[in-house]
């Protein structure tokens, strides 16, 4: 804990940043002046033509003064804490006391002026200097006491009274910064925290966003180049030797491209896919695909079960629709199969999309959780931000099905 005391007298100190800080202060510096003028006063009423009268004039006059350059001297607070009492400062201070000392010691009613300066210490000065100040203080203004009532006989408030509420004073006031030092403490703790936070939550939106942009660009561009080679080099194989089903590898692969350009337009435009769009049911854009990817080594069959009970929700329809894409396009290159079924179920709560091949098959157990390149892990994103889930059902030589579910209502 630094024992400096976290209020400052410097006019860029706390009190510019703390409303109350600077009423403190003020009220502090109004009450100085005017105990220094009650006291001046009532030594020129009780002590008419003294002969250190002229004395007592021009010490209260240059304590006036000095007082007056303490927020030019005064510390200047650095990241919402004072930087400690200057060379200046310092200099300032002890001539001040040195001052309100020789007036105490010609005029012993001047000691009203210590309270002001008891602030003054405890707020410029490290806790433990300013705790000997106003000791230092308190005693000047018990000796004061006694020599000014002495007359009147022992009284032993003189000599605790003051010591006592000095005390006091000075605990309430270290204990009241100190516990401003806290709670200033905490809030740049809570706001340090607050842009770690918002330096996490950037960065994990930029990797969902990466994650987002790496799915959607398998799921469609990927995906329409890998057929366009596979059509082109089917193609080029029968040129010469069948040119007619070249020419319509040729011209399929030109759909797909056609294709692919208006789902890469709407993918810029970041809107649904391209099957999805003016409104087409996500039966409709399925029973397209199944069209679009039969070629002649491979039948894609679709079949809906039931019918939906209300509208799907956008993003059910553009998740189920990308993998169907994905899941064929996995079929197309790997499994060799000649038939392929796209079955969609709906059930009163779920919707269920069903991708079933015969081709070679494989054994899911030799690839945890059936993952293969990156195109089930984005189906197992797709889904799983769904609050749904994928199965994988597959044996060497028994073909492939793939399950997505989905539930209609927001998961718990």
């Amino acid at each position: 804990m630094d024992e400096r005391s976290p209020i400052d007298t410097g006019a860029a100190g706390p009190e510019a940043a703390d409303p109350d800080a600077g009423r403190l202060a003020t009220v502090m510096h109004v009450a100085f002046f005017v105990l220094l003028c009650s006291s001046l006063t009532r030594y020129l009423i009780v002590h008419p033509g003294a002969p250190g009268t002229p004395w007592v004039l021009v010490l209260a006059i240059l304590l006036a003064l000095l007082y007056v350059l303490g927020p030019v001297l005064g510390p200047r607070e650095a990241y919402g804490r004072p930087a400690g009492p200057t060379t200046g400062h310092g200099l300032w201070l002890a001539a001040v006391v040195a001052t309100w000392l020789a007036l105490v010691g010609l005029a012993p009613s001047f000691e009203w002026c210590a309270v002001p300066l008891f602030y003054t210490g405890l707020r410029s000065l490290r806790t433990r200097s300013a705790i000997i100040l106003v000791a230092l203080l308190t005693a000047i203004v018990v000796g004061a006491q006694v020599k000014l009532r002495l007359r009147f006989g022992f009284d032993p408030n003189l000599l605790f009274a003051p010591p006592a509420v000095a005390a006091v004073a000075t605990a309430v006031f270290i204990h009241s910064q100190r516990q401003a030092d806290r709670l200033r403490t905490v809030i740049l703790d809570l706001v340090r925290t607050r842009r770690e936070l918002a330096t996490t939550e950037r960065r994990e939106g930029t990797l969902a966003e990466r994650q987002r942009l790496s799915t959607e660009i398998h799921d469609t561009l990927a995906q329409g180049l890998s057929s366009q080679r596979m059509l082109l080099q089917a193609a080029d194989r029968l040129w010469d030797t069948d040119p007619v089903a070249a020419r319509r590898h040729i011209r399929t692969a030109g759909s797909i491209a056609e294709h692919n350009l208006a789902e890469a337009r709407r993918f810029v435009h970041d809107l649904a896919p391209a099957d999805l769009a003016g409104g087409a049911r996500l039966d409709e854009a399925l029973r397209g695909l199944a069209e679009r990817e039969s070629t002649d080594t491979l039948r894609v069959l679709f079949h809906q079960d039931g019918t939906p009970s209300a509208p799907l929700p956008d993003r059910v329809q553009a998740a189920l629709l990308r993998i169907a894409q994905g899941a064929l396009a996995n079929v197309r290159e790997h499994a060799g199969a000649g038939t392929a079924a796209l079955t969609l179920s709906h059930l009163d709560d779920q919707v269920v999309l069903d991708i079933a091949d015969d081709g070679r098959g494989f054994d899911p157990a030799e690839r945890p959780g059936g993952v293969r390149g990156h195109g089930l892990p984005a189906m197992r994103a797709r889904v799983r931000q769904l609050g749904g889930a994928l199965t994988i059902e597959s044996a060497p030589g028994e073909g492939t099905v793939l399950t997505a579910v989905i539930p209609l209502s927001p998961p718990s």
